[in-house]
Order: C-alpha cells, then structure tokens, then sequence
C-alpha cells in the first residue's frame, strides 16, 4: 500500500488592512497598506494530530503588524524585513517568513496639509528570510499607460481562424505590473530606487517604437536593469488593452484614426522575465 505523507506546507494571515496617520503638525502622512503573512516551518502536528502547540495564531500575526505600526512604518521594504525577521526570530517553529505588502498612494491636495486624493498604481514589495537569507523584491502594479501612436502587429502567422488585419499604426495600452529583484537585503534608500525604477519602466514604454508588446516589455525590463547594479531581476506582466476602430461608414462617415471602441475583455496577457546573466540565485524570492 502506497504511504500517505504529508507534503509542504504554509498558513497565515491574509490582508491585514493598515492605515498609518504621521501628523507632522499641520501637514499630515497617510501610509495605507495591504499586508499578508505567509510562515512556513514545522507544522506537522497540528495537520496529523490536531496539535496547535506550534501554531502562532494568525490573529496574533495581525496584531503585530499593528504593533508594529505603532513604532512607524517607514519605507515598505524596512517594514517587510522587520516583520519577517520577528517571526522566523521569535517562533520556535517557524523557518521562513514571507511578507507581502501593498502600498496604496494617496496625493495631498493642493493647499491642505490633511486633505488627499488616491494616487494611480500600487506600489509593492515582498520579504521572504529564512532565518539566514532575506531576500527583497520590490514593483508597481495596475500602472495603466497608453501610446496612441508608434506601435504596429504585422508579420504574424495566420491560420483557418486568423481574423486579425496587421496593423501598422496602432494605441498600445496596457496596466503594468512590475516585479524587480534586489541584489541583497542591505539597507538603502528604497523610495529613491522605487521611483527611479517607476520611472525608466513609464520612459521605455512611452520611448520605444513598439513591433510588439513582448518587445515592449524587454525594452522595459532592460532599461530598469541597466542604470541600476542592484536590480538583477525582473518580472513583467502587461495585459493588452485593445482599442478596435469603430466601422462609421453605415453612417456616411470616415474615421481617421480618431474614434475607437475600448474592449476590457478577452485580452492578450503577455508576461516576461528579463534578468542580469550573472543574477544570483533567487532562491526563495518567487516562492
């Protein structure tokens, strides 16, 4: 009879949802954040027997983020290490930590010092340390661009089901999500790499004549490695937000290029990794 075991294993908490408030005197700092727990280690017992002796509560993982909090957030990457490092530190069982964590902006209106309107995109990072290694990676996501012109689809295999026209000049749209990989977990200035980061991903995309979005999401991905040694790794997706020109002729109308209908689904989902060659081994960093 074929043994039955139990394989690997991880449980925690969820999206923890924190809101900070730094009120420097009249000129207030919202820190708004998304925050997921995941402990891996040795958990065996309570899966085979029912023994919780080794299992930290997930409620006791959400309160210390609060806890945490209290102290102030800081810059996400600082407050993911801090995290992870106090679980698999503290927790007779725990082995490896991961820390996940979702940053909404928010812009202070003008001439207020409390009063703020969201920001597009979610910036994000996610800590993994095992006891030994930390390992950061940081990203954007739901960053949606558009170029409405310096893009073409032409030269593509057709079979009994293509339908598509080649298209020589088209609006290439789509919402970036970006994951880039730190060479080490050593302290810096995250939020200057974070927004020197953001911004080569906006200037390639906007800057490069587009024979395809994967050529546009190598462009991407390498203008972001290229100016920085301490990125060796990033993983891009871009889901192709496709804009059809609408047929007005059985009104009697043309249509330069000018009215379009903006299709939300199905898309083209094109995702890519584009890496240092001698970019260490990312050991636990997808996990």
């Amino acid at each position: 009879m074929t043994e039955i075991q139990l394989g690997d294993n991880q449980y925690g908490k969820a999206e923890t949802r924190l809101v900070r408030v730094d009120r420097g005197g009249d000129t207030h700092v919202v820190t708004d954040l998304n925050v997921t727990t995941t402990l891996a280690g040795d958990f065996a017992a309570t899966h085979l027997t029912g023994d919780n002796s080794g299992v930290l509560p997930t409620d006791s993982q959400r309160n210390t983020i609060y806890a945490f909090a209290r102290d102030g957030v800081g810059q996400i990457e600082d407050f993911a290490l801090r995290l992870a490092r106090h679980f698999v530190d503290t927790a007779a069982t725990v082995t490896r930590a991961r820390i996940a964590i979702e940053q909404y902006s928010w812009d202070r209106i003008p001439a207020t010092g409390h009063s703020f309107a969201q920001a597009a995109g979610t910036r994000t990072v996610t800590v993994t340390y095992d006891g030994e290694t930390a390992t950061v990676v940081s990203g954007v996501a739901d960053v949606t661009v558009l170029n409405t012109t310096g893009s073409e689809f032409r030269g593509f295999p057709r079979d009994r089901y293509t339908t598509l026209p080649e298209m020589a000049d088209r609006i290439l749209g789509t919402s970036v999500t970006a994951r880039w990989r730190h060479r080490d977990a050593e302290p810096r200035d995250w939020a200057d790499s974070f927004e020197w980061a953001r911004e080569r991903l906006l200037t390639a995309f906007a800057d490069t004549y587009s024979k395809s979005l994967q050529q546009t999401l190598h462009a991407m991905g390498e203008r972001v490695l290229s100016g920085d040694d301490d990125l060796v790794e990033i993983r891009l997706a871009l889901p192709n937000k496709h804009h059809f020109l609408v047929d007005l002729a059985p009104f009697g109308l043309d249509n330069p290029g000018e009215v379009f209908f903006a299709a939300d689904r199905p898309y083209g989902l094109i995702e890519g990794t584009v890496c240092r060659a001698d970019a260490p081994d990312p050991g636990l960093a997808w996990w």
